[in-house]
Formats: C-alpha cells, structure tokens, sequence
C-alpha cells in the first residue's frame, strides 16, 4: 500500500479536489491511503476565530466562522451539483453549528485555553476529509472517510500533541487496514489526534505531513507521496532566486536538515517514521502530475555538487548569556536550556565562549518572558529579525576548504553566529534579516552555476 497527502492547495477549491481524484483513480492498484489538509487558509481563519472568541469578539467570531461555511458548501456545491449527498450536507451543518456553539461558549467564558484551540484548529482536517470522500466516492473511487481521531493517539500536549506510536499503529491496524483489505480507500484528516482518553488535539502546523508519514510507518506502506503545489524540493527558494532547480533526489538526512531550517516544501517532522522503517517519500505537485518531483531515500546517490540545497530560517532572534563567574561552573549550561525548556521554545544554534553562551530561537512572544528568566542566572540581551542561512549536502563530509568558498561569497556581510560540525552535512550561520536575499542568490550563483545532470533537474 502507499500513503498519498494532499496539502491545503491541493484541496483548495472544487477544481483542485477533482485533480486530486484523477490522481488517485490511478493508483488504486497500490491501495492508497489519503491524507488530506484542511483548505488552504482555512486552519488560519479558524484560529482567528478562536483569538476573536478569545477576546469576547463573538460577532467577529461567528462572521469568520459563516465565512468558512459559505467556502466549504461552494466547495461541495460545486463538486457534487446542487442536489449535494443529503447526508453530507447534513453533517456539515452538524459540525458547523457546533463550532458556532463552541465559539459562542469560549465568549461566554471569556477564556481560550489550548485544549480548546486544538479542537478548532483541526475542524478543517475533519470537514476536508468528509468533503473529500464523498467527492471521490462519486468519481468512481470506493473511499471512506476515517475520522483521524481514532487512530493517531497523542499525549496532552495541546497544540504541539506527540503520537504514541505504539497504540497509534495498533489503531490504524484495527481501523485502516481492514478498509484496504476489502478494497475500500480510507480519507483521513492530517494533522489532528486525540489523546487516550479521546480529547482532540493537534500535532503542529504543517503536521498533516507528519499523519502522513505515520500512517505510512505504521502501515508498512511501500512509498509516501505528499502532493504540493510545486514540482518538489529545489535548490534553494525561486522566490529568493529564480534560478532554482529542482532536485531529483535527496537523502533523509539532507532533506530532515533542510526541512528544520526552512526548506517549507516538508514539515520538520515528517521524515522521522519514514527514516524508521526505510520507506522513500515523494514530494510531487498535484498541478502537475507527470513531473517527477523529488525522491527522498536513505541513501541518495553522490552528487558532482557539494551541497544540495540552500535553506533561510527567517524571525529568528539571538539570546546572548553573559556570565563571567558562572560559565564554567558545574550545572550552568544545564540550567539555561531548562529556561527554555520550561517555555517550551526550541534552541536551533548554539555557540560559547569563555564568558558567553549565545543561542538562536524563533522570534515568538515568550522571548520576553524568556530573557527575564535567563536574568537570574546572568546577564542577558537579546536581538531579533535574525536569519539563519544553512547550506546541506553529504558531501561536505570528505571534501576540504569548504567553509572558506563559503564566506569567501558573503565577506562583506555581517556574520553574527556560525555552526560547523554538529551536523556533518550542513554548514550554517546567523545574519541579518535583510541581507538573506543577496546572501542566497549569492551561494547559489557559486555553488549551483553548474549542476549535476544526475541529480538536478
């Protein structure tokens, strides 16, 4: 069996479902599994409406919430006709009406917690999935929607939920596979969960990824494929430079690094199950079907080029430690990450000195709170719209004079941190925001002006 995702875009509108269904139809062979992302925007006007309860904005709240009705019965409108399957519309009033009393309730509250935010957040995995197998049950496509719910069990950590893998793979063997047996197509939501107990949760933005790599992993699929509106990972942004090429192939390390440092093709997350059980992962455009995307494999053939991509982490800020007592004594460094520990933000980079320890984060609102914290331990300063450029390829491993070509390209641009070594497969460093596009166009005008046939397209 293979596992199919199709992002936000790919499911956006009536005409992109139905692009969606083609693709499908012709791989019933594989006995796909769906996955499929609430429509594109819609997890960001859902949250909106959560903040507008939130702050007793009800008629806020309930406009945003009529606005994402009206988009998804046009959807359905349009890709069942207007005698829609009674049975859908009905449901979807159900689940509308719901989060409109449920909207209504954090107002009267007047309190959002993260419990409740998880269970909006996930209401457009959990109407695109009913949405889309009904549409592909009408294609001539025998699909059933699962509620991802009762399969992908998570922990309690609202918002950012971790899957417990063991009960999640005995869920999707007693749910899913059964479905596959009798020749059925399961659609199921990305990106939402629940814990064991049943309270629905989510598993980070971008996680419908992640569902997809799950249900791959516990399922033993023979491929991954996630659908996107691009022909797969590139070289570095188009957007940034045009002069972007797409890449056949990428090994898992290179493109899980390229991933955590901005790469937005993938979630940070997704590879992990993958990487577990050796199943290779497609990264393919549902506007362009016939294109070969990007094949990510264990191991990715040796390339001519010494890096395959170039990433940029934008709103990034730099946390400076200064204590000059203190540095070196037993306990200290242990005592700054629990800092960040306890305000549940991730370090990207890290660097020390005699006196100071200096580490990247994402720009975010606890950085304040953050930075007060560190203060009791030392002295602390801080500075934002940071980015972090990164530059990835296995062979950096064997090749010499690497760094030097590098700054050589970027010597007359401040560099502000600079890690080498960590990972054996990439070289990253630390500038200011506004130098990221001459920084990029840059590299790869000295590191991509040739490429190799084999590897790039």
């Amino acid at each position: 069996m293979i596992v199919m995702k199709f992002g936000g875009t790919s499911v956006q509108d009536a005409q992109a479902i139905d692009r969606a269904a083609a693709i499908v139809r012709e791989r019933l062979a594989e006995q796909p599994v769906v996955v499929v992302s609430a429509l594109s925007k819609i997890t960001d006007q859902l949250l909106a409406m959560a903040s507008a309860a939130g702050s007793g904005n009800r008629e806020k709240a309930l406009e945003l919430s009529r606005a994402a009705r009206e988009r998804h019965f046009a959807a359905v409108t349009e890709l069942l006709g207007v005698q829609a399957v009674p049975q859908l519309w009905a449901e979807l009033e159900t689940d509308f009406d719901a989060l409109d009393d449920l909207l209504a309730g954090i107002v009267a509250v007047g309190e959002l917690t993260l419990r409740t935010t998880d269970n909006i957040a996930g209401f457009g995995e959990r109407v695109s999935s009913k949405i889309v197998a009904t549409a592909f049950s009408q294609r001539g496509i025998s699909a059933e929607s699962v509620d991802s719910r009762q399969c992908i069990v998570t922990d309690a950590n609202f918002t950012k939920a971790v899957p417990q893998f063991e009960e999640t793979n005995a869920r999707l063997a007693q749910i899913v596979a059964p479905l596959l047996e009798s020749g059925r197509t399961p659609v199921m939501g990305g990106f939402i969960g629940s814990t064991r107990e049943g309270v629905a949760t989510t598993i980070g933005r971008g996680g419908s990824d992640f569902t997809a790599a799950i249900v791959g992993g516990g399922l033993n699929a023979t491929r991954i494929e996630i659908w996107t509106d691009v022909d797969g990972m590139m070289t570095t942004d188009p957007g940034l430079c045009p002069e972007a090429r797409r890449i056949k192939t990428i090994s898992f390390e290179e493109a899980a690094e390229l991933a955590y440092f901005g790469a937005k093709v993938l979630h940070p997350a997704t590879l992990l199950p993958a990487i577990q059980k050796n199943i290779p992962v497609l990264v393919l455009n549902s506007r362009n079907p016939k294109n070969e995307g990007t094949r990510i494999t264990a191991a990715a053939p040796r390339s001519k080029n010494i890096f395959r991509a170039i990433a940029a982490k934008k709103r990034i800020t730099i946390v400076n430690v200064v204590a000059t007592r203190m540095l070196m004594a037993h306990g200290f460094l242990k005592s700054i990450f629990e800092v960040f520990a306890a305000h549940r933000c991730p370090v990207d980079m890290v660097t020390t000195s005699e006196v100071s320890v200096s580490v990247t984060v994402d720009s975010n609102e606890s950085i304040a709170a953050i930075a007060a914290d560190l203060s009791k331990l030392a002295d602390v300063e801080y500075v934002g719209r940071k980015a972090i450029v990164c530059l990835v390829g296995e062979n950096i491993r064997s090749t010499p004079g690497i760094a030097a070509k590098v700054f050589s390209a970027v010597e007359d641009v401040t560099i502000h941190m600079i890690s080498q070594g960590a990972s054996e497969i990439n070289i990253s460093f630390v500038i200011d925001e506004a130098d990221v596009p001459k920084v990029v166009s840059r590299l790869h005008q000295t590191f991509f002006s040739q490429t190799d046939p084999e590897v790039f397209a």
